[in-house]
């Protein structure tokens, strides 16, 4: 190869090699300080390093107490909250015992414990008490007994003890007691979502059992006598079906499962409907495994079924899709229908038309809203004569949203 040199050519090899060198160790020193800073040596001034440390202890303590005031949640917390105060020693109590106890002095002092809780629990305030302990190597001397409070008053109790009186422990034992307080409150919260979904597939299961099931058997007895072997798959299609809905565990599942379930109620329909019922199935593998909650498609294809058939002597054409589309799976579920007025719709919705429109659709948007959000809320296109689109937008992940085993069977072959 011709032409002209590189100018670092023309450098000398010990001069190179030192520069090399040279570049090599500031390089290192760059990376190590880069290092440092990566592997937490480095974080900031003393003021930062503390709230950075109360923080991240606060958050350790925080996942035991969105469980409720038990013993295991305390005694998960209790260590952690008592590094948080920096005390000698810390318990959590519920309105009639110590649940946990962390640090010395367990042995004699738990005893005394419950009976400081009780002169807080008449006052409903943090009290500042001297433990009166004569043992001389107990360094419990001071207690402050704070109130731990949720929708129904005061729980139990935070009790943090010291070697001696401190107005600042009072403080700070107060302030971490309403924290732990939030907590509890939170998981109250929690726990009244869980029974209002509970109740809600309860509800949902009630219009299903008289409605459909009376249905399912006639159509399944009429196929007794003429073709015995084609009730036989519909008796276990609707075997399936039944297992499937009235499972008693979980308040989400998976799509797979949700679409299985969903071609069941399908499979019943057309023995019921014949020839009439049409029905196109267009599904991404990628969203299967995809976690929503339960019993939330099969509501939009009843409804999808009744405006299409029952409410209708024309040939019903059902599609139902299922895309990927980034961080979230777009289900739809569309018949050619009859469909409805808007206004009607708005007002079947906000369930001002009671038991004789069906709850299918209200109980779908409600749990809907309630795990993702008013933002993902079913849209729902309607017209008089022209059908009904339903739209729903599922994310893919999301924080508590985890299916459960759903004991379905596999498809026969």
């Amino acid at each position: 190869m011709t032409g002209v040199a590189p100018a670092f050519v023309a450098v000398p090899a010990v001069a190179g090699a030192l520069l090399l060198l040279g570049a090599g160790w500031v390089a290192g020193r760059r990376h190590a300080r880069h290092g440092e800073r990566a592997a937490g040596m480095d974080l900031g001034t003393p003021v930062e390093r503390a709230t950075f440390h109360t923080l991240h202890t606060a958050s350790l303590a925080a996942p035991p107490l969105r469980a409720g005031l038990t013993e295991d949640a305390a005694r998960k917390a209790a260590r952690r909250l008592r590094s948080l105060l920096g005390t000698e020693a810390l318990c959590l109590t519920d309105r009639e015992s110590v649940l946990a106890w962390d640090g010395p002095g367990a042995d004699h002092h738990q005893r005394r414990a419950m009976a400081r809780v009780a002169v807080m629990l008449a006052s409903g305030r943090s009290q500042s008490v001297r433990t009166e302990c004569q043992r001389p190597d107990c360094p419990l001397k001071w207690a402050v007994v704070a109130p731990l409070t949720g929708e129904d008053g005061v729980l139990g109790a935070l009790v943090a003890y010291g070697s001696r009186e401190s107005a600042v422990l009072v403080r700070a034992a107060t302030e971490v007691a309403r924290w732990v307080s939030v907590q509890l409150e939170l998981s109250e919260l929690d726990r009244s979502r869980t029974r209002l979904m509970e109740a809600e597939i309860k509800a949902l299961r009630a219009q299903i059992s008289p409605h459909f099931i009376f249905n399912s058997l006639a159509a399944i007895a009429s196929f007794v006598r003429t073709d015995p072997e084609r009730a036989r798959e519909l008796l276990l299609e609707f075997a399936d079906f039944t297992r499937y809905s009235f499972r008693r565990h979980g308040d989400f599942t998976t799509l797979a499962d949700e679409l299985r379930s969903v071609q069941q109620y399908l499979a019943l329909a057309g023995a019921r409907f014949g020839d009439r019922l049409k029905v196109t199935l267009q599904v991404a593998p990628e969203v299967l495994p995809v976690a929503l909650p339960f019993l939330c498609l099969q509501p939009l294809v009843e409804n999808a079924v009744k405006h299409g058939l029952e409410d209708s002597t024309e040939e019903c054409r059902i599609t139902i899709t299922a895309r990927d589309a980034g961080a979230e799976a777009v289900i739809t579920v569309e018949d050619n229908g009859v469909g409805m007025d808007p206004a009607l719709l708005r007002r079947i919705l906000a369930g001002e038309l009671g038991g004789s429109s069906g709850i299918g659709l209200p109980n779908v948007d409600e749990r809907i809203r309630q795990v993702y959000g008013d933002a993902y809320g079913p849209v729902m296109e309607t017209g008089v004569g022209a059908g009904m689109k339903v739209t729903l937008r599922i994310p893919k992940y999301r924080a508590g949203v985890h299916s459960s085993p759903s004991g379905h069977r596999p498809p026969r072959p």
